[in-house]
């Protein structure tokens, strides 16, 4: 199997059938062999059932509910245990990416450019359709000066939460095996670890959408952000050195 798309979704039962269909025409079109994982994490809603009846129209569909809310970070832990695909992607519920730009990521995991591939809106080339409200484009300056200064995120790395990334089904296992971060931040620390294992990391250009349905609360997620942070911070300083650096390619 060539990829595996994973789809991770709380309360998204107005924006999940649009995901799968559009998925699933990527599939198609670009003459992919791939499967869905759809991980619903502690939805209230009906997300979980919606996606299932996708089932006789989406190929290779499989829809993994979580019962308890844990975190975007772990829905996709578990969709990338579960994946079988030789690669591995995520992409967040709503389309803010069209599934087309992953044919950029494919091309340079393929041509052995990179480990990870992650959509960029950081990028010369990417085109914003919609962008954020102002006092989210401040808060993306504030955060990233952050995580540069802060966390030791190389400043090659432009974007670090587009939720478009694909990955070396092998790295993605190796890297995922051992995540703690289970909300948003999960990113910083899958990203911390690849640098720390020698695996490179390439951005690519992407057609991007602001979702104005974010549930992002400005006083809230600001210090879920700060605590998840310091925690990477401390609990990845003490962690032994990686057993191994650069897999070899398979």
């Amino acid at each position: 199997m060539q990829i595996t798309i994973i789809i991770p979704a709380l309360n998204e039962r107005n924006k999940i059938e649009r995901d799968l269909e559009s998925a699933h025409a990527f599939l198609t079109r670009a003459g992919l062999e791939g499967e869905i994982i759809v991980v619903t994490d502690g939805s209230t809603d009906d997300t979980s059932a919606v996606a299932a009846a996708m089932s006789e129209r989406v190929k290779a569909l499989r829809v993994l509910p979580q019962t308890t809310q844990r975190g975007k970070g772990a829905a996709v832990k578990r969709g990338v245990a579960s994946a079988q695909g030789a690669i591995i992607m995520f992409a967040d519920a709503g389309l803010c990416v069209p599934f087309e730009d992953a044919l950029q990521g494919i091309a340079l995991l393929d041509a052995q450019a990179c480990e990870l591939a992650h959509g960029s809106r950081s990028d010369p080339k990417t085109v914003l359709l919609r962008v954020q409200p102002l006092w989210r484009q401040v808060g993306s300056r504030l955060f990233r000066h952050l995580i540069y200064l802060a966390m030791g995120i190389p400043r090659t790395i432009g974007d670090t939460q587009c939720g478009f990334k694909l990955y070396r089904a092998d790295i993605a296992r190796d890297l995922y095996a051992n995540l703690f971060t289970a909300g948003y931040m999960f990113d910083i620390e899958i990203i911390l670890r690849a640098v720390k294992r020698g695996y490179r990391i390439a951005g690519f250009p992407v057609r991007w959408t602001n979702d104005a349905d974010s549930r992002y609360h400005p006083i809230k997620g600001t210090i879920q952000i700060l605590s998840q942070l310091i925690q990477i911070r401390l609990r990845l300083a003490t962690e032994a050195a990686p057993a191994r650096s650069l897999a070899p390619v398979e």
